[in-house]
């Protein structure tokens, strides 16, 4: 339905998006994962039309949109990283201009305003003013005004950051029953892996403005099918201890997390012995020591070397 062949984008020097080729099936929800800078916000830009870029295409149903972005504009609905509201108008009233702006028909806007409203559970507070709302009812509202023309396409950027868990759990059941019940097709970034694995049927890794690895979460995890992911907690970490850890042989990767440290090792080597001595010759002591089964955060990890909120 929506593809990008060699899509590039570079600024002065810096090439924001290297020749990135993705695809988006009719009715599927697909993930766009990468640490800050990778390029995702970009290439969302370049696919909505925002932005035009440096080479390369977009094609909606084998057309270009570069050439003619009018086809993409009238079934494509964006949720942008950035609140995109009128603060002194009501809830109402900013939905009523959008409508107005996507052209959606006068005998059927209050109808799609009452309905979108329905869909974000926020009926009864349409006639308050924005700038009273929460942050994750603002993202609610910001939802609302992008499903008024009833897009086929719908582009989340990052729409659940600095919102309560509340807000945060009803965007979440919005998007995943646009796409199970009215088959609307998603592409989603987020900063929570957990997101992703909850609503997408398949997941592209962007860093450095190229896509390092793409699939279903079962082709993901296959990356690291022959390695084992360790996390340990020590009582004390000192650099010389990670790198003694980092030398230590199968030792594949080592990476400081929020309690304790990771470690990627040759599946099925043992290290537990190595890692001890090396402990009590940096005069700490192991407390915690676990085989994890892989994560999509590990996969992550292991293919750009941060963590989603680096």
């Amino acid at each position: 339905m929506l593809e990008t062949v060699n899509l590039s984008k570079t600024y002065k020097d810096k090439k924001a998006v290297d020749e990135i080729e993705i695809y988006l099936d009719k009715g599927e929800s697909v993930g766009l994962l990468g640490p800050n800078g990778a390029g995702k916000s970009t290439t969302i830009s370049i696919i909505s039309s925002l932005l035009k870029p440096t080479s390369g295409d977009v094609r909606l149903n084998g057309k270009s949109t570069i050439k003619d972005p009018s086809e993409i504009r009238k079934v494509l609905g964006v949720v942008p990283q950035e609140i995109a509201l009128y603060e002194e108008l009501s809830a109402y009233e900013n939905l009523k201009f959008f409508g107005r702006i996507y052209k959606v028909r006068k005998d059927q806007l209050e109808d799609r305003i009452q309905e979108v409203l329905g869909m974000v559970g926020l009926k009864d507070r349409q006639k308050e003013l924005v700038k009273t709302f929460s942050g994750g009812m603002k993202r609610r509202v910001n939802i609302a005004a992008a499903l008024l023309h009833q897009p086929e396409i719908l582009i989340l950027d990052e729409p659940t950051v600095g919102i309560d868990p509340q807000s945060r759990n009803h965007i979440l059941e919005t998007v995943k029953k646009l796409n199970e019940e009215h088959g609307t097709t998603i592409l989603y970034t987020s900063h929570y892996m957990e997101e992703v694995e909850q609503l997408c049927n398949r997941v592209y890794i962007m860093d450095h403005g190229k896509v390092v690895a793409s699939g279903s979460k079962a082709e993901l995890l296959s990356i690291l099918s022959s390695e084992d992911t360790i996390q340990v907690h020590l009582s004390k970490t000192t650099d010389a201890l990670i790198e003694k850890i980092k030398n230590m042989e199968h030792v594949r990767q080592v990476d400081e997390t929020s309690d304790g440290i990771r470690i990627i090792t040759k599946k099925g080597s043992s290290i537990l012995s190595d890692l001890v001595h090396a402990a009590e010759k940096e005069k700490s002591q192991i407390v915690h020591y676990q085989v994890e089964v892989p994560s999509l955060e590990d996969v992550f990890l292991h293919l750009t070397g941060k963590t989603l909120r680096d």
